[in-house]
């Protein structure tokens, strides 16, 4: 069985080795320079950094994406029912009915949104 897992057990020991030695190689031949201040600030073409690196976002972003992430997901689900649609009419209404259901549950949860206020840029 051991047998099995030598070729794995050599790859992973080749890989080891590999960084190992890379990192080894890096540190005694690198060259060490001296760190002052301004080799420690970050390049930006040329000027001076200001203000923080990351803006804040608004709360407000993150729950749009997530209504959009949300709904856009649900409606992708739609497409295989529509192109399915015609050939599964044999099945009665019953395909009908089921994406109806689905669709007003969206529609239950696209009022929620709004009464909540989560699609007003306003506020």
């Amino acid at each position: 069985m051991i047998r099995e897992y030598l070729p794995v057990l050599l790859q992973i020991i080749v890989a080891i080795g590999f960084a190992v030695s890379a990192l080894i190689v890096s540190a005694l031949l690198g060259k060490t320079g001296r760190r002052t201040p301004t080799k420690d600030t970050p390049y930006e073409c040329g000027m001076i950094p200001q203000g923080e690196g990351v803006p804040r976002f608004s709360v407000k972003f993150y729950l749009v994406a997530m209504l959009f992430i949300l709904f856009d997901l649900e409606i992708v689900f739609m497409y295989p029912w529509a192109v399915v649609y015609k050939d599964a009419i044999a099945h009665g209404s019953t395909i009908f009915w089921s994406m109806l259901g689905f669709i007003s549950i969206l529609m239950v949860g696209y009022v929620y949104a709004l009464k909540k206020g989560a699609l007003d840029f306003k506020k």
